[in-house]
């Protein structure tokens, strides 16, 4: 079984910052494919940032310019960097991986942690 823990979460004002980490096996950092996925309140979970095994990374639309995804090997972590963060980005945000499966933003993965909340206020 794999686990990803997230942290970072918590509330700011429109334009802030916040860093959003997952932590998990160094094998799973190293090795798999891994993703942080959106879902506001009342809506569907969406792909915002994904990373391959060799460091490839796809963001959506939306997040282009704003958010930045990356791996610290050292820190076995998954790093979802937010900047001028907009009322639209509240939500859960949640870490997933897969060793196979290399879907970008669909939300194939096969393990996932359990969310951390983001909220911005205008």
């Amino acid at each position: 079984q794999v686990h990803l823990v997230e942290s970072g979460g918590g509330s700011v004002q429109a334009g802030g910052s916040l860093r959003l980490s997952c932590t998990a096996h160094p094998y799973v950092i190293r090795k798999y494919y891994m993703a942080w996925f959106h879902q506001a309140p009342g809506k569907e979970r969406e792909g915002v940032a994904s990373i391959t095994r060799d460091g490839s990374t796809t963001y959506a639309d939306s997040v282009k310019g704003r958010f930045t995804i990356s791996k610290d090997m050292a820190k076995n972590t998954l790093f979802l960097q937010m900047n001028s963060l907009r009322p639209e980005d509240t939500g859960v945000y949640y870490c997933a991986a897969d060793p196979d499966y290399d879907g970008s933003l669909n939300a194939g993965y096969k393990f996932w942690g359990q969310g951390t909340q983001v909220t911005v206020s205008a």
